[in-house]
């Protein structure tokens, strides 16, 4: 059965689609079979691997409200991924779901029936804490925060963590850490070195050992719609997420991040 990780953090600009997108496809670069779940109203996952929002007919949007099951929202990317798109729907779903039964569980229970067609599936949550985001931890095995190297870099992350345990608590008994990375990483920066060391404090062995740099290609890619490891697969964005593919299937073949 498929092993489910949220890519999650309510603040943004820290590299959470970016890494969804490119951790994906460096996975299954690697010959893993991988679905992605783009549950993010604003769709850059979508985009990032060369889908036009206007020309999906069944989004994540029609799995929450039960119109349609996960089959039908599959979508296989040029890229070796298989991809459920968002698009403009998605932004409204979250006050339709206020009123539905099981609302929380949604998500889970429409890739149920899918989790024996993956190794992997990643969820791109929005960022924000909202009944979208808490789908997506409550279909979660595990969730991977990406963290940036940056001043304020751990504020709000106790928001997240509280949410996760409420969810553990709640809704989802089984909820993880999968690992934590840290991305625009520049080890020139005294900074740098200042938030890696509060975020091992705060996460100890949870901390990848891969750190993603800042980097231009990075940026570029999305505008393309194609992952790192297609757009420029010699960038050293294309090399991190390569050595973070290969640390992420060596800690599940062990069985921890």
């Amino acid at each position: 059965m498929g092993k489910v990780i949220a890519v999650a953090n309510q603040k943004g600009g820290v590299g959470k689609t970016t890494t969804a997108v490119n951790l994906a496809s460096s996975v299954a670069a690697q010959g893993k079979h991988v679905l992605i779940v783009d549950l993010d109203p604003q769709g850059n996952t979508t985009s990032g691997f060369g889908v036009t929002k206007r020309s999906v007919k069944t989004s994540v949007y029609q799995l929450l409200t039960g119109e349609a099951p996960a089959s039908a929202g599959i979508q296989h990317t040029k890229y070796r991924v298989d991809l459920i798109a968002s698009n403009i729907q998605l932004s409204g779903a979250g006050l339709e779901l206020v009123n539905m039964e099981r609302r929380e569980s949604r998500l889970r229970e429409a890739l149920t029936p899918v989790l024996n067609q993956y190794d992997f599936i990643f969820i791109d949550c929005p960022p924000s804490l909202d009944l979208l985001t808490l789908n997506g931890l409550c279909a979660c095995d595990t969730v991977l925060v990406p963290i940036q190297c940056e001043f304020f870099a751990l504020e709000g992350l106790s928001e997240l963590m509280n949410t996760i345990r409420n969810v553990k608590k709640m809704y989802n008994p089984y909820i993880e850490i999968e690992g934590v990375l840290l991305t625009m990483y520049d080890g020139r920066l005294n900074l740098t070195l200042q938030v890696v060391q509060e975020v091992k404090k705060y996460f100890g062995n949870k901390v990848y050992k891969t750190t993603i740099p800042r980097n231009v290609r990075l940026s570029e890619a999305p505008s393309f719609g194609a992952p790192i490891n297609y757009y420029d697969g010699a960038s050293k964005g294309a090399e991190a997420y390569a050595y973070l593919a290969a640390e992420f299937i060596k800690n599940n073949k062990k069985g921890g991040a």
